[in-house]
């Protein structure tokens, strides 16, 4: 079980929020000029490393607020926890779930 912090409520269990995907994705400037194969590209295609990644999450039993996690996908420690409107912090910096 993971414990999340979440920006506004403090450190909550995992069941309280859901995954929303990759954090950092922007939307394309001009969707109505991309190709059908930019198109999918945006749509379907994220990165899928070993270590330090950050996610989306929504804290949906709480604030339901969205903000962004920055977690360790080969041990699912969650490195670091930030509103959407922060920086993402460097993995060495990150130090533990804020």
């Amino acid at each position: 079980m993971l414990l999340i912090t979440c920006p506004w409520c403090g450190p909550r269990d995992e069941t309280e929020y859901h995954y929303g995907g990759q954090a950092h994705v922007r939307y394309p400037n001009n969707p109505a000029d991309l190709t059908d194969e930019q198109w999918a590209a945006y749509l379907f295609y994220r990165d899928n490393p070993k270590g330090p990644f950050a996610e989306r999450w929504v804290h949906s039993t709480g604030c339901r607020r969205w903000f962004n996690v920055l977690r360790d996908t080969a041990t699912h420690e969650v490195l670091a926890s930030y509103r959407l409107d922060e920086p993402r912090p460097e993995p060495h910096r990150a130090g533990g779930n804020r």
